[in-house]
């Protein structure tokens, strides 16, 4: 997927990924290549001696991510693993509601700001809690979009001052279950999506003896951007139309029930680019807003629901893997023009509901894995083809050697010409397995010279600008795209991905990632780039017996629970790692969660491993009747059987020597 690009934004990408220009290398070079500072602001930064960092509260403290390796290694948790770095994760839910508090303050703005946490961006307890105490200080609430995360919400949720907002298609057990919040004391609001959701919150309130309180989601007919607009607009599949707003109003007043509305509701997308799109909704949700209020209904809170984004390329523009607007600039923007359109209208001010879940969860988690492999093209040539070579094959060696001087268009555009023959004369039974093998060779030693030769040009042909790509090689990491990385794969989406430790030297190897599972599709070919994509991205050459470890950042939202079992894979291990108060730099991980054991998977595909170690005895033990098998080593089959079944699903690479991350054993902190 390329962005929406001119053969310059192309070129540009070429000479970015060009990392040989400079004369020397140097970790200044190394965050303006990989964008540390661009997309983690001050959360991210390099030391001396070429180790990624983070600081958590964007102070100066800071924690090398090696070190959290080490740390959970020396505990049994290896890569890949996931790091939560909770400080992170506190710090952001600070962030969201100083600024909604400052541009409250400074638009003087008489509402107050009500935010809540989406559960379905990230359900996992460790994550919903963090954030509940972070936020109890501003009464943060929580948002559900269906039963599972209703019960969650109302057993966590414990302040009678937040909100339970409750968005998603409901049946009559989970409008049951949200009024039941209701006569716990809970601030539970019951949005409508559907019209017919009106009939049955009214029948079942009446039941239990319950006054609902009531939002209504509206469907606006200002569409988002980026990857999730189509969710929106006119044709989205939640909300009410004007009409059908009207006649919700007229039930709720038919019932009796005009007390009970009191909140509107919208969506726009998640992760919109563009504040301008922002604007242009929350103008429009107002209007629906003070029209409701006009007719007698009490209100109080509008909600403009998600869409807050992620800077992930750093280039804080439109571009949908990126943002052009920071979240001070959000909170702003939808204060001050809530407050224009109210006072307009003569209407009194609501507070204000935000349900901005990427916003807050995606920079806390990083993905730490191993590339453990390559995969190169045909290595440069060592020797001259001989002379009793095919004729093809001295072709191709001839504009390898270049004496016409061809221009480096020509000469890729003849050697295509000439591999493309050799290839279809092999097919035919016309040329010899070696002459097939050499025209390859010679094919892809020609390219890298036009790589090369093109190193500091500034205007490259658009075919020439994907030789990077082309010869780029492949590092084999241990670690599943379906698993921890699915959007990536199924929606194209951009992560911050970059190397964790040599950042001091120079990366010399153009590389695209592949996991280990058995799927083409288990690979990461597109990079962040400024407002564009890298179809490659320079790492360091692997050192034999030595760790290379590489991160993948901002991935906590969405990844943890939408990731699959493709290959039964499965959860990696986590570490949760807060700030030691007492200690400069000092940090402890305060909870280690293993990753899924075989014996779980199988379990949840309706495996059981007793069953499965006794079939595999029975067939063992037929064997060793039959003397194919030794009894002593039936003995070692069955244990090393049932040991793995009770371990880990990933790769256990392989150390010939000590690694230079294994040297010395980390300082527990």
């Amino acid at each position: 997927m390329i962005s929406p690009c001119t053969l310059g934004l192309r070129i540009k990408s070429y000479q970015s990924t060009n990392v040989s220009k400079q004369s020397s290398w140097t970790i200044k070079h190394a965050e303006d290549y990989y964008g540390f500072k661009r997309w983690g602001g001050n959360n991210f930064s390099v030391d001396p001696q070429g180790h990624l960092c983070v600081h958590p509260k964007g102070d100066h403290r800071k924690i090398r991510i090696t070190d959290i390796v080490k740390e959970a290694e020396a505990s049994g948790l290896k890569p890949p693993l996931t790091i939560r770095v909770q400080d992170l994760l506190r710090h952001r839910v600070t962030q969201i509601n100083e600024a909604f508090r400052r541009a409250i303050e400074e638009e003087d703005y008489q509402g107050r700001y009500r935010g809540v946490f989406p559960i379905k961006v990230n359900q996992l307890r460790e994550v919903v809690e963090e954030i509940l105490d972070a936020g109890e200080e501003y009464d943060f609430g929580l948002e559900a979009g269906s039963k599972p995360e209703l019960i969650i919400a109302l057993a966590l949720l414990e302040n009678r001052k937040a909100l339970l907002v409750c968005n998603g298609y409901k049946d009559e057990e989970y409008i049951e279950l949200a009024l039941m919040g209701r006569r716990l004391g809970k601030q539970t609001i019951i949005v409508v999506e559907q019209l017919s959701e009106v009939d049955a919150i009214i029948r079942i309130a009446r039941r239990m003896g319950v006054q609902p309180h009531i939002g209504i989601r509206v469907k606006l007919t200002t569409a988002g951007e980026g990857k999730w607009a189509d969710s929106t607009g006119e044709n989205a599949k939640f909300g009410l139309t004007a009409s059908e707003i009207v006649l919700a109003a007229e039930k709720l007043a038919k019932a009796k029930m005009k007390e009970a509305l009191r909140l509107v509701h919208f969506h726009i997308g998640s992760q919109v680019p563009n504040i301008a799109t922002i604007k242009k909704a929350v103008i429009e949700a107002t209007r629906f807003y003070c029209e409701l209020k006009r007719m007698g209904f009490p209100m109080g809170l509008l909600d403009v629901g998600g869409g807050l984004g992620i800077d992930y390329d750093g280039s804080r523009s439109a571009f949908e893997s990126s943002m052009n607007y920071s979240m001070e600039v959000y909170a702003r923007d939808v204060v001050a023009n809530v407050k224009q359109l109210c006072e307009e209208s003569k209407i009194p001010v609501p507070d204000i509901v935000s349900e901005s879940g990427r916003a807050l969860v995606a920079p806390h988690s990083i993905l730490i894995f191993e590339a453990i492999d390559r995969i190169t093209r045909d290595e440069s040539l060592t020797q001259a083809p001989k002379a009793k070579s095919h004729q093809i094959v001295r072709e191709l060696e001839a504009i390898r050697k270049n004496k016409r001087k061809f221009d480096p268009l020509e000469r890729y555009h003849d050697a295509k010409q000439k591999r493309e023959e050799a290839h279809a004369r092999f097919s035919l039974g016309n040329l010899r397995l070696e002459d097939r093998a050499m025209a390859d060779r010679l094919f892809w030693d020609i390219c890298r010279q036009i790589r090369q030769s093109l190193a500091n040009g500034t205007e490259i042909p658009d075919e020439l600008a994907r030789l990077d790509s082309m010869l780029a090689e492949q590092y084999v990491c241990n670690f599943s795209v379906f698993q921890s990385l699915l959007d990536h794969w199924a929606l194209d989406q951009l992560f911050p991905i970059a190397p964790i430790h040599r950042l001091n030297e120079r990366p010399s190897v153009q590389a695209t990632l592949v996991d280990i599972t058995c799927d083409s599709d288990g690979k990461v070919d597109d990079f962040i780039d400024l407002e564009d994509v890298r179809r490659t991205l320079a790492l360091h050459p692997l050192k034999p017996g030595q760790p290379y470890y590489i991160g993948a950042f901002m991935v906590g939202a969405y990844q943890d629970i939408m990731g699959d079992l493709h290959n039964l894979f499965g959860r990696v291990n986590e570490a949760h790692v807060f700030l030691e108060d007492d200690e400069e730099d000092g940090f402890y991980i305060e909870e280690s969660i293993p990753g899924y054991s075989v014996e779980r998977i199988l379990d949840m595909i309706q495996y059981n491993s007793e069953d499965l170690c006794r079939m595999l005895k029975r067939q063992v033990d037929k064997a060793t009747k039959a003397d194919s098998v030794r009894p002593r080593e039936g003995v070692a089959m069955v244990d090393l059987y049932e040991r793995l079944i009770r371990g880990r699903t990933y790769l256990i690479p392989h150390r010939e020597e000590k690694s230079s991350l294994r040297q010395s054993r980390p300082k527990l902190k």
